[in-house]
């Protein structure tokens, strides 16, 4: 029997499972360990590199996304450790966490699980650590806020504990899922993960039948683990909202009964509701802030036209001046005007559309009168510059400078040895990013932390880099909890690595530096004509259909597709192969395009990723084109 299985499963964070397997080959050093990736059927290149870095790996390549209590599983029932760590991929360990909780729970034979202290990545402690079970009124004060305005209350604040210190030993009732050490026997006589949970939830039910099983749950602060979060599922979006609180009626409709499920069942149904609500409204805001100024500048433009031009040709103010705003709004958006990273040209050119298309309507008589030409010039004129003012106004608060269209100017440092300093600079260099404006090789001893706050304050340092080769994890987390400064970013250079990877919070997002690969299908101007293309395909099909449908095989799936590309819920060509649980169903693939019969898998893969990179809509045509006949297949 081996020490210690430690299991990771994985879905599309590449560069986050590197990072983690490299600080988990340290890790088990001392150790007789085992340690398993299952992949659930990344397609970043997720088993290839773990097939090339990490030979000692056993992995288990899933073709399709099982889910994390699913995979799990997988794994556990081929582990052969005495104990057995469930571990996130997006996680750094230290170098002696797994024989610290190893010593622990061999010191408590009481202890079934064990849960260690967590910081994201900026060094601030996550409150997830250790957390109470989540009863009505803990769920209701989490739910409404209580939680979140008493965080130290043990009234209001049971769900993250607040009332016990994060430095001390603490019995517990959850764990969070990312770090999860349990010893085996306990989870021969309790039982493996509930598949009925396929994201969340999985920790809460599997640490509360551990305690029901008799065994004593410990919150070990006595090791740390940097866990940046974020990377699979944005917590203000609504999938996450319904995924967690539907977790949540699972886990109530399991374990509690009578009026208290009742009442539980009762609150998480508000909550979804409250919280889906929020996170609608929130987006929407986001989305239409920026065009209801733009809208403003335009009614400027308008007001100043009417007192330029209205003694020679008095403007007739009327309904018609909202649909004049909707035309350059809305070229204005098809043009790009409101993706990201922002660029004036793309403003510039759907207000030029929008003002074309007006005054030729003008010209027609379709919309108003030719006189209103004068009102359109000025308008837009006037609005081209609050609507470029605003923005520049905006820009300069957010990121400190007036370059429109660029971020916020790093100024960057590198921790490490002469050796990484340059590769990393190199790295910077090669995927366009700013170069290092401070270095600094440690000397393994206390002045370290004192000269890294000396170089961050004389050179004004936003983002600190760590060189992994050269570092302990320890010593990282130890100077960024040391550190902590919401101005200054810290990321790591693994060693061996071509990632630089970091994340600001543990609701961001993770973020990296690699080489970049242009991909126009993520291209948030080519998605949106994608989308469009398809409509109007389906509108051309449903035309031509008395014509068409003789040809076509499957004749009501094909009018379902039709149907179904017109609403935006299928897509007429899309990836399959590669395909993501955020891809819209496709009737055919790129695949297609060279062949109808069934290829090697790898092949199609390829196909798919060179669709992807240079995706262009005649692509799509050529595609439909070739497979008339294949349009009622089934999505």
């Amino acid at each position: 029997m081996k020490d210690l299985s430690v299991i990771i499963v994985n879905y599309n964070v590449s560069y986050f499972l590197e990072q983690c397997l490299l600080s988990v080959r340290k890790a088990v050093q001392g150790l007789q360990a085992e340690v398993f990736v299952v992949d659930n059927n990344s397609v970043d290149g997720s088993v290839e590199m773990v097939r090339r870095r990490f030979p000692e790996v056993v992995l288990l390549a899933n073709k399709e996304n099982l889910g994390f209590s699913k995979a799990n599983n997988q794994a556990i029932r081929q582990a052969q450790g005495k104990y057995v760590l469930l571990l996130n991929p997006d996680t750094v360990v230290e170098e002696d966490t797994f024989r610290k909780c190893f010593q622990f729970m061999e010191e408590h034979p009481g202890a079934g699980a064990l849960g260690v202290k967590m910081m994201d990545g900026a060094g601030k402690f996550l409150p997830e650590s250790k957390r109470g079970l989540p009863t009505p009124w803990v769920a209701f004060a989490k739910v409404f806020g209580l939680a979140a305005l008493f965080p130290t209350s043990s009234l209001f604040n049971r769900y993250h504990l607040g009332h016990l210190s994060h430095d001390e030993v603490h019995q517990v009732d959850i764990l969070a899922g990312a770090f999860m050490f349990m010893r085996a026997k306990t989870l021969a006589k309790v039982g493996l993960l509930d598949e009925g949970f396929f994201m969340y939830g999985e920790d809460i039910d599997l640490s509360y039948r551990i305690k029901e099983g008799g065994y004593e749950v410990y919150y070990f602060p006595h090791t740390r683990i940097i866990h940046y979060k974020g990377e699979s599922t944005r917590k203000t979006s609504a999938n996450y909202v319904f995924m967690f609180y539907r977790a949540m009626m699972i886990f109530a409709e399991k374990h509690f009964s009578g009026r208290q499920a009742k009442l539980y069942s009762v609150l998480i149904r508000l909550a979804i509701y409250l919280r889906a609500a929020m996170a609608l409204v929130s987006r929407v805001f986001q989305w239409l802030f920026p065009v209801l100024l733009d809208g403003l500048c335009l009614a400027v433009g308008v007001w100043l036209g009417v007192q330029v031009v209205a003694h020679p040709v008095p403007l007739e103010f009327n309904g018609k001046w909202g649909l004049y705003f909707a035309v350059w709004l809305g070229t204005a958006f098809f043009s790009g005007a409101y993706d990201q990273p922002p660029h004036l040209y793309r403003l510039v050119r759907g207000m030029l559309w929008g003002s074309i298309l007006l005054m030729a309507f003008s010209s027609a008589g379709t919309i108003a009168g030719s006189a209103n030409k004068r009102h359109i010039l000025v308008a837009v004129l006037v609005g081209l510059v609050g609507m470029s003012l605003w923005r520049f106004v905006w820009h300069y608060w957010q990121f400190g400078h007036w370059r429109f269209g660029e971020p916020k100017a790093k100024r960057i440092a590198v921790v490490g040895s002469s050796q990484e300093i340059k590769r990393a600079a190199e790295l910077l260099s090669q995927v366009g990013a700013q170069k290092p404006v401070a270095h600094l090789e440690p000397q393994h001893t206390p002045a370290d932390l004192r000269q890294i706050r000396e170089v961050i304050q004389i050179h004004k340092i936003n983002e600190l880099i760590f060189c992994g080769k050269d570092l302990t994890v320890s010593q990282i987390i130890e100077w960024m909890v040391q550190i902590h400064n919401r101005a200054v970013e810290f990321k790591i250079l693994p060693e061996n690595s071509a990632y630089i990877i970091g994340s600001s919070s543990k609701n961001a997002r993770g973020d990296y530096y690699a080489l970049h690969i242009e991909v126009n299908l993520l291209n948030p101007y080519h998605r949106r004509n994608k989308i469009i293309l398809n409509s109007l395909v389906s509108v051309l099909l449903l035309v031509l259909s008395p014509v068409l449908v003789w040809r076509v095989k499957g004749k009501k799936q094909f009018f379902r597709n039709c149907l179904g590309n017109l609403f935006g819920l299928y897509q007429w060509v899309g990836l399959k192969e590669t395909a993501t649980d955020e891809t819209r169903p496709a009737v055919l693939s790129p695949v297609d395009k060279v062949s109808q019969q069934p290829i090697h898998l790898t092949a199609a893969r390829q196909i798919e990723m060179l669709y992807a990179k240079d995706y262009t809509p005649s692509a799509d045509l050529l595609i439909l084109a070739r497979n008339l006949s294949n349009l009622g297949r089934k999505v």
